[in-house]
């Protein structure tokens, strides 16, 4: 097959060749810039982000995706870049950056590949657990071969049986001298059977949210094992499985918190998870955007480029408008988060509905405009769509988002 070198609006960008054809290292579309607004560091950390995203992602992303590989020496060549621990405290060997930054971060590495960021976002969010909830010896233990990603984490919440009612779980942990003893299964888990260290939230007490907590379980542990790995629409660059726990005995000292305080734990973690999904879900659409366009500008039909239709030309403009607003929503969103707000659960809520809705959106109509063609694995777009999907469903699903932002706008005083 053959590609048209697309033109980049920018100076001095480097226009990579992929599988899928051509990328610029910095997406650049002018209207539409995800710079715009940030300060001269984070633009330069952008920059790293969006260059690690064109050179070492972008290339191999189709191929990841068709055989499934999950790629550890490049997610530990981004973790030399401090993208392993982003918002874990320097002390730990993380990189201390703020919530907004780390938005801007995950943006940049989407465009790469959305797969490959997710898992990335999911490890960092289980780093800061332990980093924010741990004591000193829990963080020097765990904590800086997280961020080397020497060693890859995974969150076990969501059960066969409890998906949205997570507070239903029903992994028990009975204590028994100075262990706990787990029984009980988790469902979904990104990383399962591939991955070093599980935080995982199980029964400790009685029924609903104030009878959980939360224990870090390390591979090996007797007792624990894993299920079939799923055959997946997208996300096929990480590895899902059931994780399996069967009298798997797990030390007291590996507890984050004290008992009954893992609901608590979870749900934190998961606002700053839903900031970092909708992140993804920004540079997916990003890159969507942008191979959208550069499609109007090559496809002729009725003698004439796409990129002459009025109608064609319109949709183009509502897509770059809902990205800009979604991007918008999800740095309001971060801000809020990192400096302690109350509305912040509201406003991640918000931003991971909207901005997994919007970009979802963006993606398919640029695999729209791109016809017959968009349907075929040769062209990058369809990939982001299927990555993409799934964003509207994990991290709490947008029907649950909207559950909590009805809650809080018909209970405040």
């Amino acid at each position: 097959k053959s590609y048209s070198q697309p033109k980049c609006l920018c100076a001095g960008c480097v226009i990579t060749v992929t599988t899928y054809g051509f990328i610029c290292s910095v997406p650049c579309l002018l209207c539409v810039a995800a710079s715009y607004g940030l300060t001269d560091e984070q633009k330069e950390f952008q920059k790293v982000a969006f260059d690690f995203a064109a050179n070492e992602m972008a290339p191999h992303m189709a191929e990841w995706d068709q055989k499934e590989i999950f790629p550890v020496e490049t997610m530990r060549k981004a973790a030399e870049l401090g993208f392993g621990g982003i918002y874990v405290q320097p002390d730990v060997g993380g990189s201390g950056l703020s919530r907004l930054d780390t938005s801007i971060i995950f943006e940049a590495l989407s465009t790469g590949c959305v797969s490959t960021t997710a898992y990335i976002s999911i490890h960092n969010m289980c780093a800061w657990m332990i980093d924010t909830f741990g004591n000193t010896e829990q963080r020097e233990k765990f904590c800086p071969d997280l961020c080397t990603m020497e060693k890859f984490a995974s969150y076990c919440l969501t059960e066969p049986g409890s998906g949205s009612d997570a507070a239903s779980l029903l992994t028990t942990a009975q204590r028994k001298g100075d262990h706990y003893i787990l029984n009980g299964s988790k469902a979904f888990i990104s990383g399962g059977g591939d991955t070093d260290v599980y935080v995982v939230m199980c029964r400790t007490g009685g029924k609903g949210a104030k009878g959980i907590s939360c224990l870090v379980v390390e591979k090996g542990t007797p007792g624990l094992s894993f299920g079939k790995k799923e055959k997946k629409v997208g996300w096929n660059s990480q590895p899902t499985r059931a994780v399996i726990f069967e009298d798997c005995a797990v030390p007291v000292t590996n507890r984050l918190g004290e008992e009954g305080q893992g609901f608590n734990i979870a749900m934190k973690g998961l606002n700053g998870g839903r900031i970092n999904i909708a992140s993804c879900s920004l540079g997916a659409a990003h890159a969507s955007v942008e191979l959208a366009r550069d499609h109007l500008l090559v496809r002729k039909q009725f003698g004439e480029t796409l990129s002459n239709n009025q109608f064609l030309q319109f949709k183009l403009a509502e897509m770059a408008t809902r990205l800009v607003a979604s991007r918008l929503m999800v740095r309001e969103a971060a801000t809020a988060l990192q400096e302690g707000r109350r509305d912040a659960v509201s406003l991640c809520s918000m931003a991971k509905l909207f901005a997994t809705d919007e970009c979802f959106n963006i993606c398919n109509q640029a695999l729209q405009m791109h016809g017959g063609y968009g349907y075929l694995k040769d062209y990058a777009v369809q990939q982001f769509v299927r990555d993409i999907r799934v964003h509207q469903i994990l991290e709490g699903t947008n029907e649950v988002m909207r559950m909590i932002i009805s809650r809080n706008l018909l209970t405040e005083s």
